[in-house]
């Protein structure tokens, strides 16, 4: 069933989304307009013009956004937003909110308006056609052949030099130059095809399929594919950042693995620190063309979690941007203040809050040196001599690295690759969960709660190694979306007090920087993408802090939740939502947005599936979805290791045939692994759907519906990012089931329900954005299709929520929230969270972005 209008009953008894009301409508014509439009939605005779839109009248999010929608198609009425929805929840209460705003909307600025620097006109680009797209493919196609072949070779000759070494010693040390030389030319060569191939990048746009666009690709691909990735935290990696062309200070802190591509346009000042997951890239897409720009960071810049830097911006000496927050185009953060929010305005909250340590350049230095001494004196020999030994002890690989060994049977190579996979991947499992219970317990021991440490020391380098061992994805992937995903991080060191099982407790993506330090009251639920941030950073030291997420909540996709969150219990924390830090604890109510603002923590609607929650008929529903979890869980770790049979059996053949046929087997292993893995999981996700397209629904999580739509999610889907920038992602999303135009470019876009999605013609699509094509509020799930009109621009980390269009043309700035339901008109420039039409800016198809405008906006909370 899908959810829309009058036609969804919020009870058992049928009863319309919204009321109908005995009371005729009496006021301004304003009003009378707005009641009429609500009525005609709806299929009410009449609505009250005093009546409550949520608690009164029983509506929900869905049509309230399809009201605004339908009003901004009329030109006799102002345009009201969901932000307005939630603020003034009566006919009469908004007519008068948006008759008293709507003079603003020409006057003067006010002055808590961000500060916006003068953004160049563009010149016009002429965009790339079939034949430059096809030979762009081409192109990115050989690259990836040319690359497989080489590093096959390399490692080849490598193995036989190594081999060649007599006894323990002489294999350490063949391995300890083989590996220092790799890790020096895999660094190096990325920094001169960059030089190469570029020189300094500058602000200037240029279209997608290009020659320009090829080389940017190329450099990009090489960045991301290079070990120094490896070392972000460290102050090598701002020394890699430095050879690339960025200009950066001393005392610099790094913590985001997104990497910058356009370097030469990045500055940051001294002692600037930078929160994961934040992007400042340094270029975006918009309407098929690549635009580069300059981000400029000044001293003493604090940059939170889950942030937006686009091109064209600036932070002042001791500027700050909490997390959660994104700077558009063109705005500017004076020194010295404040900043929150997307787009960000200013706020009186300090997010650096732990006092500063002795961090010397000479200590800086020492722990550089360190681990780079142990990377090229103990990782790499050790990696390298291990899989040595494993290729010599092992006679199922030993006797066919053997050129007189003949060419074994099918049956040998099957045999033998059912036993390696096997033993690798259970081995794999048990030692991790060991590992994982206990390794951390130890380093707490070590990393004391609630005191300050320096930066680049051991304490900190155990906590950043607990950071990465405990947030290995493939443990989250397996227990989440399940009732075993309390008992795996309860393992890790969650205080989940006494737990209430839902059976959906925890999606499959939750981070943190300790698992020791975090609390979670009973019957909470959260939804995919929450991050603990329970570490806090200054540029010179850090500390660790227990975070505390109240009973009875409801946390939303993509939350990063800080020490210091000011939420209680039975609160609603919506998707992207900004956590608040000051202020009383909210508690009972709903908190929307960037910067966060209250709403109802639930309507009638929500309470329709509430019979299947508590009581007997709870604990039957329970027991069965538990069984067809466990059943799901069962046949993904099937999956996970046929896929690595299957890899392995690969692997073994090309081992077979290297004595025979020589080292281009070896050096087309790679090119052949992606193909084959990409065959696999798209065979297998369409068979997990019976080749038919998913269904709009709306039922409790506790129907069986639910439940294989939870197992069509854990299908893996990380090979997707290799093709990211080329013109094979649009068509492995094809083969996945979207309805996907011509020539779209996807530079890192994520789609859930692939075949519940429609994208059209020459789509942009920037890193990071996702398209949802569903929600789960408490214990309701729904979902619908979502539709990308022709030329449709979506921003670096956008977000798409289900029963969405987008007109053609339009753009969706960077880090906005796009709520369920809206409708984007043609040609329009949307942005915030949630979205909303920024003022000024309506554009055509290919025009240049020349200004930007801070709106409100408003949010929903999803899953």
């Amino acid at each position: 069933m899908v959810e829309q209008s009058s036609e969804v009953p919020i009870s058992g008894t049928g009863k319309p989304a919204v009321a109908m009301s005995d009371r005729a409508p009496a006021g301004t014509d304003t009003e009378k307009e707005l009641a009429a439009a609500l009525a005609e939605l709806t299929g009410a005779d009449r609505v009250a013009l005093d009546s409550d839109f949520f608690t009164d009248l029983g509506a929900n999010s869905l049509v309230m956004a399809q009201f605004c929608a339908r009003v901004r198609k009329r030109a006799d009425l102002p345009s009201p937003s969901m932000r307005d929805i939630y603020r003034h929840p009566t006919i009469r209460r908004l007519a008068a909110a948006l008759v008293e705003a709507a003079p603003a909307d020409t006057g003067p600025a006010a002055p808590a308006a961000p500060v916006l620097v003068p953004v160049a006109a563009a010149v016009a680009v002429t965009p790339v056609g079939r034949f430059g797209h096809f030979l762009c493919g081409t192109f990115q196609l050989a690259v990836f052949l040319v690359y497989s072949l080489v590093s096959g070779f390399v490692t080849a000759y490598g193995y036989e030099w190594i081999a060649a070494g007599s006894g323990a010693g002489g294999i350490y040390l063949r391995a300890l130059l083989f590996g220092s030389v790799g890790f020096v030319a895999l660094c190096a060569f990325p920094v001169a095809a960059k030089w190469i191939l570029v020189g300094r990048w500058k602000e200037r746009e240029f279209p997608v399929w290009g020659p320009a666009y090829a080389r940017l690709w190329l450099v990009r691909v090489l960045l991301h594919a290079n070990p120094m990735v490896l070392l972000v935290g460290t102050p090598l990696y701002v020394l890699y950042l430095r050879a690339l062309g960025a200009r950066i200070g001393k005392g610099v802190t790094i913590l985001s693995r997104s990497v910058p591509v356009c370097t030469d346009l990045l500055t940051i000042g001294a002692g600037t620190l930078i929160r994961k997951d934040s992007f400042l890239l340094g270029y975006r897409a918009e309407a098929g063309r690549i635009q580069t720009g300059p981000i400029t960071l000044g001293r003493d810049v604090f940059v939170g979690e889950k942030t937006v830097l686009d091109i064209g911006t600036t932070m002042g000496d001791g500027a700050q941007l909490g997390h959660s927050s994104s700077l558009h185009r063109g705005q500017v953060i004076p020194d010295g203040e404040r900043w929150h929010g997307s787009p960000a305005e200013p706020t009186p909250i300090d997010h650096v809050r732990v006092a500063p340590a002795d961090c010397s350049t000479a200590r800086r230095f020492r722990y550089g040196l360190g681990t780079l001494v142990q990377l090229l004196f103990v990782y790499v020999p050790l990696t390298l001599g291990g899989v040595y030994m494993l290729f010599t002890e092992v006679p199922a690989i030993g006797k066919r690295l053997d050129p007189q060994t003949a060419a074994l049977s099918r049956p040998e190579l099957i045999s033998d690759a059912l036993v390696l996979s096997l033993a690798g991947f259970c081995g794999f499992l048990v030692l991790g969960v060991v590992v994982l219970c206990t390794v951390p317990r130890l380093l707490g021991l070590i990393v004391k709660p609630d005191r300050v440490y320096p930066l680049y020391g051991l304490h900190y380098a155990l906590h950043r190694a607990t950071a990465r061992m405990t947030n290995i994805k493939f443990f989250g992937w397996l227990f989440g979306d399940s009732s075993y995903i309390v008992n795996y991080l309860r393992g890790l060191g969650y205080d989940l007090s006494h737990v209430e099982q839902t059976g959906s407790n925890f999606g499959t993506e939750v981070q943190h920087e300790t698992p020791l330090l975090v609390s979670v009251g009973t019957g909470t639920m959260v939804a995919d993408g929450l991050s603990v941030v329970n570490a806090e950073y200054s540029a010179t030291s850090f500390r660790l802090s227990r975070v505390s997420i109240g009973a009875r909540n409801f946390l939303g996709n993509n939350i990063a939740y800080p020490v210091g969150g000011r939420t209680g219990e039975n609160c609603l924390l919506a998707t992207k939502v900004l956590i608040p830090l000051d202020g009383e604890v909210r508690e009972g109510v709903g908190l929307l947005g960037s910067p966060c603002f209250e709403i109802p923590r639930s309507v009638e609607r929500d309470a329709r599936f509430d019979h299947l929650r508590t009581g007997d008929e709870l604990r039957s529903r329970l027991r069965a979805k538990n069984r067809y979890n466990l059943r799901s869980m069962a046949l993904m770790l099937t999956v996970r290791w046929l896929h690595v049979f299957l890899l392995t059996l690969l692997a073994l053949a090309s081992v077979d045939l290297y004595g025979v046929v020589g080292h281009v087997v070896i050096g087309s292993y790679l090119a052949l692994t992606l193909a084959l893995s990409t065959a696999y999981y798209v065979l297998v996700e369409r068979c997990l759907t019976s080749f038919r397209a998913l269904r709009p629904q709306l039922c409790s999580i506790y129907d069986r519906v639910f439940w294989q739509h939870e197992r069509v999610w854990k299908v893996p889907n990380q090979f997707l990012n290799l093709f990211n920038g080329t013109p094979y992602k649009s068509l492995v999303w094809r083969l996945m089931g979207v309805r996907m135009g011509r020539r779209v470019f996807d530079d890192g876009c994520y789609i859930t329900e692939r075949t519940l999605t429609t994208i059209g013609d020459e789509c942009t699509l920037n890193m990071g954005c996702k398209i949802q094509c569903h929600s789960q509020e408490d214990g309701t799930f729904k979902s619908a299709t979502s539709a990308l009109g022709a030329r449709t621009t979506l921003g670096v980390s956008a977000h798409v929520h289900y029963g969405v269009t987008l007109g053609e043309g339009s753009v969706l700035v960077a880090d906005s929230f796009l709520m369920k339901g809206e409708e984007v008109p043609p040609d329009a420039r949307w942005g915030g969270n949630p979205a909303v039409e920024l003022p000024g800016t309506a554009v055509r198809s290919g025009s240049p972005d020349r200004t930007l405008a801070t709106t409100n906006a408003s949010a929903t909370t999803t899953r």
